[in-house]
């Protein structure tokens, strides 16, 4: 008994933000004190779980449960105490939590991403992380893909953008990266007219927002701003341009940049003003004003 007490005590103190990682649930919000998931035990899109990271105990509010680390994973595993203890300490190879969720800077720094799996997206962490940043798995798939990759010794997944040189953006809730090399993704649509992000949720939520721009427009997603310049010769080619940049120091210099080396150029950034980007915009306000501003704006 006290062996079994011992370890329970080891147990409890294991981070439940990285438990919840190791089965593929990551926070839709974080702070210094909390962070809050969509549950784990269902489906929803309002985040009704709480992780208090200071007292690393969790509650659901959807059932008023909560507990420890061990009665996390006996929940979620539907085991008993002693299995929980085994699945913690690592000796089941399918629950072992001891992995970080994301690769620090220094291995990602000495190590480079190997993609190991590139599937259509599946994963519920996955479709929970898309779902909390308003994107629809449906959308998604039209432009992304979900990648299983390894840094170092540790593997890891995330939703996954192709750029044209065959290089993956790749992002999850906890960790934003790209394999090499790094460029521009752009989807061959329409040769007249184009649409351009700086990142791939900004493009989805275009997706979302516009269901037949994947029909009626060529689709950029700069995935930095740094490649503006070097792709001002082939945007002055298109008819029609329309710019949804961020509305930070970068994205509107680069956008004023546009505007000036393209007449064509349309800045399309006022639909989202007072938010950095239009992901962000729709992530935050409701239903009805979104669809007012673009009625105000006019994206046809």
């Amino acid at each position: 008994m006290k062996e079994i007490r011992m370890d329970c005590e080891k147990a409890r103190n294991i981070d439940i933000v990285s438990t919840l990682a190791k089965s593929g649930h990551f926070p839709v919000r974080k702070t210094e004190k909390e962070a809050w998931f969509l549950s784990p035990f269902r489906t929803e899109t309002q985040a009704s779980f709480k992780v208090s990271l200071k007292k690393n105990y969790w509650i659901d509010f959807g059932t008023f449960e909560g507990g420890s680390t061990i009665d996390l994973v006996m929940k979620m595993e539907n085991c008993s105490v002693r299995e929980a203890l085994e699945r913690l300490s690592g000796n089941m190879d399918h629950f072992s939590f001891h992995r970080r969720p994301n690769p620090t800077k220094k291995e990602h720094r000495t190590n480079p991403i190997q993609i190991i799996e590139i599937k259509e997206i599946e994963h519920r962490a996955l479709q929970n992380y898309l779902s909390s940043r308003s994107i629809s798995i449906k959308t998604a798939r039209k432009l992304c893909k979900e990648i299983h990759y390894r840094i170092g010794e540790r593997t890891y997944f995330g939703i996954g953008l192709q750029n044209r040189s065959e290089g993956w953006e790749l992002r999850n809730s906890y960790w934003k990266g790209s394999t090499s090399p790094k460029d521009v993704s752009l989807v061959k649509n329409d040769p007249k007219n184009l649409t351009i992000t700086e990142g791939m949720f900004d493009m989805l939520t275009l997706m979302e927002l516009r269901p037949e721009i994947g029909n009626s427009h060529d689709l950029l997603v700069l995935n930095t701003t740094a490649f503006v310049k070097r792709m001002i010769k082939e945007i002055g080619k298109y008819e029609s341009v329309e710019l949804f940049l961020d509305r930070d120091k970068a994205g509107m210099g680069m956008t004023e940049l546009l505007l000036e080396k393209c007449p064509n150029s349309r800045d399309m950034s006022s639909l989202y003003r007072g938010f950095k980007d239009i992901n962000e915009w729709k992530v935050k306000s409701a239903k009805d004003e979104v669809r007012q501003r673009i009625q105000d704006v006019s994206l046809s």
